[in-house]
């Protein structure tokens, strides 16, 4: 099975702020995650080697690498969604703040509420307005809120989106009907909504223009004010832009597991790798 296998519902990312436009975000201080030997499985086959990295708080991490070796299957095993793959399966440890997510008595639901999935695609629920698309979140954790404390969530998360101006005269009407890059943000206004530590995001401006693009990476660097931000790109020029850190995947040969070849700041792999794979990747040479 490659890293395109499906998964779960649930998806898409992101903004519409002009490009160096002022941040809405208060800052928090975020969360880190460690990952120590990680090995991911589907079956038998193994699909990702001995990975150990930091995942450092309030930053962007881009990760990087051919298709197949393994990026979107490490950034769903971040939240447990690689256990809803048929026979995928895990070894070795990821912390958030020191707390191990895989341990026997950690609950898989509750760790994808505090660490939150962006998808390829925007999929606002069809039957939903968009005022409660924003809300289906907070309504699945089962926390009572009145109906003011919705309204202000609402309010926020479409905010902080670059949503609200756009659709506050229309909450009512279905999600569904927005435009494309406008189902994006709905889609990472409800991610945020429930207010996770960790936001992944798996290739959110692949589908979309480039104007929208730069719009998803503005929000990005906004966010990561609050949240510890983790984003799978093929877009090099993506990743030099909007993130701080930067791990390079690679695959020694078909059939082979995927690994973690070099992890560093972002301007380090860009201007001066330390492994000739990575220099060869982002010069284009191959992938």
């Amino acid at each position: 099975m490659t890293e395109h296998a499906s998964t779960a519902a649930g998806e898409a990312a992101a903004t519409a702020a002009p490009r160096g436009g002022a941040a809405t975000v208060e800052a928090v201080a975020a969360k880190a995650v460690e990952v120590s030997d990680l090995n991911l499985y589907y079956g038998d086959f193994h699909a990702v080697k001995d990975v150990n990295l930091r995942i450092e708080p309030n930053a962007v991490t881009a990760l990087i690498g051919s298709s197949g070796c393994g990026k979107s299957t490490f950034l769903r095993s971040l939240n447990r969604m690689h256990e809803l793959v048929p026979g995928g399966r895990v070894e070795g440890s990821i912390r958030l703040d020191g707390d191990d997510i895989y341990a026997p008595d950690v609950d898989p639901v509750a760790v994808r509420r505090q660490i939150g999935m962006v998808f390829q695609a925007p999929n606002p629920f069809p039957t939903m307005s968009i005022y409660d698309n924003v809300a289906a979140g907070l309504k699945l954790t089962r926390r009572r809120r009145d109906r003011a404390g919705l309204d202000e969530i609402v309010e926020r998360s479409l905010r902080q989106a670059h949503l609200w101006d756009e659709v506050k005269d229309r909450l009512d009407r279905p999600g569904i009907g927005l435009s494309g890059g406008q189902q994006q943000r709905l889609c990472i206004a409800r991610t945020i909504a429930v207010e996770p530590e960790v936001v992944l995001m798996d290739e959110p401006a692949s589908a979309l223009d480039p104007i929208s693009t730069l719009a998803i990476e503005d929000l990005m660097i906004e966010l990561k004010e609050r949240y510890t931000i983790v984003i799978v790109t093929h877009n090099m020029q993506q990743a030099g832009r909007a993130s701080d850190y930067t791990a390079f995947f690679n695959i020694a040969g078909v059939g082979e597991p995927g690994m973690l070849v070099e992890f560093d700041t972002t301007e380090k792999i860009f201007s001066n790798p330390s492994e000739p794979a990575t220099e060869d990747y982002i010069s284009g040479r191959f992938g």
